[in-house]
């Protein structure tokens, strides 16, 4: 179906300015939508997922909202939300808001800084788990990728902040600017294990790092910015003891795709909070 343009806000999460980022469509007044139509307004939309609000907002009670990329419905989407929280605070106001998602209650704040409007969300509980041996050739054979790659010290895993995230550290930052992968194959993989983005990363500093995520789960190549994989990253590096609750780091993202992107990471006890700003993309 098509839908207002003037009911879908569109913002560049993850950035201070419209070019950078990762763009996402927000609709605030989605309550008489249904499934169908929601997957409809996400295709049309194009980007690689759009926030549906199905109910009051109100910073007093429960926020539902769902999540379409344009060939389906994800449980959460960390980009999509930041622009939720800033879509928020410019209707509603700033402040802190909860929405009810797929994987439980998930807490935002919108605010702002010097340079614009920000976002911030608490993720879901996280988790890191083993990643089998098999799913990891058949991982790298779709990214064409060896062994030889990756990071020694930083061992294959699937991470969870909302979605797993399959996560490969690379030891060498070129691999990531080069990547080219067999989008059908990969698509296969994902939907056979339910990996929403895989989270390709290389470290580049003390407390810095960054990130390429291929999203053919959605129909999506590469998105400029994944925040539920820098959540799920959190709980990744939490897993090694590379962090503790307190500790912070920034992603990079978006870079090689012309979007750059940043996202502001910090571990706590079970959660990670992720914060960035977001930018109204305008009207073509």
């Amino acid at each position: 179906m098509t839908w207002p343009a003037s009911s879908i806000r569109r913002y560049a999460a993850f950035s201070d300015t419209p070019t950078g980022g990762n763009p996402a469509g927000v609709v605030l007044d989605a309550a008489t939508l249904d499934e169908a139509q929601m997957q409809g307004i996400a295709a049309q939309v194009g980007y690689s997922e759009t926030a549906f609000l199905t109910g009051p907002i109100t910073q007093d009670t429960v926020i539902p909202v769902r999540y379409f990329a344009p060939e389906g419905e994800v449980d959460f989407c960390g980009h999509a939300t930041i622009a939720t929280a800033v879509a928020l605070g410019d209707v509603a106001g700033v402040g802190a808001y909860q929405l009810a998602t797929r994987v439980g209650i998930v807490r935002i704040t919108a605010d702002r800084d010097a340079t614009g409007a920000t976002g911030t969300l608490e993720s879901p509980p996280l988790d890191c788990f083993p990643l089998q041996s098999a799913h990891l050739d058949a991982l790298l054979q779709a990214l064409g990728w060896s062994e030889a790659d990756l990071d020694p010290e930083y061992p294959p895993a699937i991470g969870f902040g909302g979605n797993k995230h399959p996560i490969l550290v690379s030891r060498d930052p070129q691999r990531l600017r080069t990547l080219d992968y067999d989008f059908d194959a990969l698509k296969a993989l994902c939907r056979e294990h339910q990996w929403i983005t895989v989270q390709l990363i290389t470290s580049t500093g003390p407390g810095t790092w960054q990130a390429r995520d291929p999203f053919p789960w959605g129909g999506v190549v590469e998105d400029p910015a994944t925040g539920a994989a820098a959540a799920a990253f959190a709980g990744y590096l939490a897993s090694l003891d590379r962090i503790t609750p307190g500790d912070s780091f920034v992603i990079h993202q978006g870079a090689d795709m012309g979007r750059p992107s940043t996202l502001e990471v910090t571990l706590h006890s079970h959660t990670a909070t992720v914060s960035g700003h977001a930018t109204p993309i305008p009207a073509s």
